[in-house]
């Protein structure tokens, strides 16, 4: 019985440690957000943006720990709709605590924690980048408390936190739902309300490509996002201290990254075929599209049908992106096609590799949290509006929203001395 107990405290102990390490690596996604959207930008507001990264990490954190984690996993929900709110966290487990009856081991509830409030960050870093170049940094931030406290815990309680979503049989394995098309549906209600970036388009319907200061910078940034999407679909397995976990774990792996080699091949050869040059930005995007994709399902599918699935997200999200730039929905980094759009897919593709998946179910998921996360980031959206603007002057985004929003600029060496 004692070396039993041994092992199962070992056992619980690697749990909780890599738990921790994909935690970890998520977190650095928020580095990769940063990086991506700083270079897509005007070199004008890129320290905003850089802000607005970094300030909204810090209130997810804030956010989640004093309710957000509690409404998402509650320990006796109300109904499967509405689980109730409390605040703050408990105690962590022990390992008494943990051990079930047949010697079963988990991890530590702050471990789960730390992995759970590091994907709350992630879903609102999507806003950031649609609403780009012309929100007031102060309407963002105090949206970035609702959605993160209260919009995204709510409807991930439904899946995740064994709502009424789950029981209905609905898949999301790492997110493509319950992350990126919540992130993206309320990047889209922002951008509704908030309109477009003057001279974006013509008076004639023309488009007017406003190309970003620094393509180094948002590659360098897709790569870090790429690093980090193996903690954020592998960690998602929640466990790796058996052969079984372990090899679920390595497939998972595979499966991530082979989904974005597709994305990035389509995406390529999209844009070749569609404009007639390989555009980075959009090859850039390909690879998000297709780790998007793989995040629902990564790993029921073989390495070939991940690849392929991929490579349907890379050419999705260059048709998405000029699509939605017709409909003079305004988005710089083009988040609402790469994880709305593509989110999209990724939760209908689950069909395609997970006997367990049905049509009826996907379709039930993405009406709801689109649905709800929607209304509910346009009322804030529109309260925020009322009550202090959400909009920069035209003078302002003109200058640029550093120098107004922020008193410095990110490359003061480029501007005019003479300002000011």
């Amino acid at each position: 019985m004692e070396a039993l107990n041994k092992l199962a405290e070992l056992s619980y102990a690697l749990d909780t440690f890599y738990f921790l390490m994909s935690g970890a690596l998520v977190m650095w996604m928020a580095a990769g957000f940063a990086m991506l959207e700083a270079g897509l930008v005007r070199a004008k507001n890129t320290t905003e943006i850089l802000t607005k990264n970094i300030a909204l990490f810090a209130i997810a954190c804030i956010m989640y720990m004093l309710c957000g984690y509690n409404i998402m996993y509650p320990g006796e929900a109300v109904n499967s709709v509405w689980p109730g709110i409390s605040f703050l966290l408990g105690e962590d487990n022990s390992v008494e605590a943990v051990l079930g009856s047949k010697g079963e081991t988990y991890y530590s509830k702050m471990s789960d924690f730390f992995f759970q409030v590091v994907f709350v960050a992630t879903a609102m870093s999507i806003v950031s980048g649609a609403v780009a170049e012309r929100m007031k940094l102060w309407a963002f931030l105090v949206f970035a408390v609702v959605m993160t406290g209260f919009i995204y815990p709510l409807q991930g309680y439904w899946k995740w936190g064994g709502g009424f979503l789950d029981e209905l049989g609905f898949l999301d394995f790492a997110g493509s739902g319950v992350v990126h098309l919540c992130g993206a549906t309320a990047a889209v209600a922002g951008v509704m309300l908030l309109g477009a970036r003057k001279g974006k388009y013509g008076e004639n319907g023309e488009i007017h490509p406003i190309p970003g200061c620094n393509m180094p910078l948002a590659t360098l940034g897709t790569f870090i996002l790429w690093l980090g999407w193996f903690g954020f679909n592998g960690g998602s397995e929640l466990k790796l201290s058996d052969v079984g976990e372990a090899n679920a774990v390595a497939m998972v792996f595979v499966n991530t990254n082979a989904a974005a080699a597709g994305g990035v091949v389509a995406a390529l050869l999209t844009a070749q075929m569609m404009f007639g040059k390989a555009d980075l930005s959009m090859t850039l995007n390909g690879a998000l599209a297709g780790l998007v994709a793989i995040t629902a399902e990564p790993l029921t599918p073989t390495p070939l049908v991940a690849t392929l699935i991929g490579a349907v997200g890379g050419g999705l999200v260059v048709l998405s992106i000029v699509t939605i730039d017709k409909l003079k929905l305004d988005d710089p980094v083009g988040a609402t096609s790469v994880h709305g759009v593509v989110g999209i897919w990724g939760l209908l593709a689950v069909c395609i590799s997970n006997p367990d998946a049905t049509l009826k179910a996907q379709l039930i998921g993405i009406v709801s949290i689109a649905g709800f996360v929607f209304i509910a980031s346009f009322i804030t959206w529109y309260l925020i509006k009322l009550i202090m603007g959400v909009r920069v002057s035209e003078e302002d985004e003109y200058q640029g929203v550093d120098y107004s929003e922020c008193g410095m600029e990110a490359y003061p060496e480029f501007t005019d001395s003479s300002k000011g």
